[in-house]
Formats: structure tokens, sequence, C-alpha cells
């Protein structure tokens, strides 16, 4: 089994930690790719780059040369997803709803600690529009930058525990979510100082998608994400009519 982690942003160290995380949780015979966009911006932290960032996911994934069978889209937030399950025939994780929907397994209330505030809203609804928010405690930032993660992890760290503990202390949480791709790898050191289970989404989606491809599932391709019509795409040279993982 072939999965493809794909980085959302353009800082190919990140995608290193992303793909670690994701082969130390993996199965043994999976085999994880790490794949970085071409273009887009080093990190993203709001609407423009989120948007920006599903472009070039999708012409990253569709690029990969060889076969694969699960994509997990490595980016919490709005990157696009749906886009992604048009265009192909493998399943598509995203790691906001795999983390979200792991929690609730966990917890009767979960709550997601992130990077700024800014990007809190835009967390916010993606859990709403996924059908993951009845049961979100609350969407915390922590003040630290997606870059900041990994140039300052032992500031980062005691950011993201500080608002942890509170997020159980005072919004009732029973278990953390962590709320960037960046963050992953840093579950351990939470749970110890929390008290909670701590929730990275990278593991989560790659575990998911090793079982929707044992099961032999993939997308519903009936209606909502049927493969685009054949159009001429301007400027982007992908050819929307062949699924990329054919």
């Amino acid at each position: 089994m072939r999965i493809l982690v794909a980085n959302v942003n353009t800082t190919e160290s990140m995608t290193r930690s992303i793909a670690a995380q994701a082969r130390s949780i993996a199965a043994p015979g999976t085999d994880i790719v790490g794949i970085t966009p071409r273009f887009g911006a080093n990190s993203c932290e709001g609407n423009f780059e989120s948007y920006l960032a599903a472009i070039a996911v999708m012409d990253a994934v569709t690029r990969y040369p060889e076969p694969f069978d699960a994509v997990v889209q490595a980016g919490y937030g709005e990157h696009g997803r749906e886009g992604l399950q048009e265009l192909l025939d493998v399943p598509v994780v995203d790691i906001t709803e795999a983390a979200a929907s792991t929690a609730m397994f966990l917890g009767h209330k979960y709550s997601v600690v992130t990077t700024l505030d800014r990007t809190v809203p835009l967390i916010e609804d993606r859990l709403k529009l996924a059908g993951l928010d009845a049961r979100c405690a609350s969407v915390r930032a922590s003040g630290m930058a997606v870059l900041e993660l990994e140039e300052e992890p032992g500031r980062a760290v005691e950011a993201i525990i500080n608002q942890a503990m509170l997020a159980v202390s005072q919004d009732k949480a029973e278990v953390i979510v962590l709320g960037c791709g960046g963050m992953a790898g840093l579950d351990e050191q939470i749970r110890q100082r929390a008290g909670v289970p701590v929730v990275d989404g990278v593991a989560s989606a790659v575990a998911i998608a090793e079982s929707l491809v044992r099961m032999r599932l993939s997308t519903s391709k009936v209606r909502t994400y049927a493969a685009p019509r054949p159009k001429t795409v301007i400027g982007w040279p992908l050819n929307t009519a062949v699924p990329a993982s054919l």
C-alpha cells in the first residue's frame, strides 16, 4: 500500500517531519511518500494561502508519477479536499476531519489547539461544514506561527500545552486535537502535561486511510464528488478527464 502525504505549504523540512510522523503510525508494508507543492506559500495561515494551497496540492498529487492507494492532505483547515476527491479514484483523508472524528471516540467534547488566532475562524468553519462542530468545546490559538513550530520548538510546545490545559479546565474539553500539520509528533509531550488524550491529525489520517484501503472503500462518485466534466483548463496543465491514480 502506498499513501501520499501532501504538505499544504512549500517548506520541505515540514514535509519531512509530517512524513516521519506518518511513518511512525503506518502499518508494516505501507509506503509513505511525502510530497511538497511546487508553488505556494511557505506556511498557510489565512484564506488566501489556503486557497492557493488547494490548487498547489491538487497539482502536486496529480503530477506524482507512480500508482498510489490513498492521499492524506496534511493541512488543518480549508485546503480543497473536495477537489482531490473529484480528481481521484482513491480515498482522500484530510487531517482536520480525521483528527476531530477520532477525538469523538475518546471523550464527550474535544478542543482544537492551533497556531495563530486568525486561523481560528477558518477551522471553526471547516468543522461546521464537515458536521463535526457539535462536540467541539473550543478552538484555541497558541499564538505561534506555523514556521515558529520548527524555529522555536520549546516555546511552541509550552504555548500549546498552556492552551490545552485551559481548554480542559475552562472549556471542559476531554480530548485535545493538534490543529496544525506542523505540530506532528508533539502529541506525547502534550499528553503527559495536559493529562488527557491528544490527537495528532497526521497519525489519525494515516490510520483512517489505511483502513479504507484495506476495506476496499473509496469516495462515492455518483453525485457530489463525480469526476470533473471534460473541459479546457487554461494555464494549468492538468488533465481532469483522467483520474491521476490510474
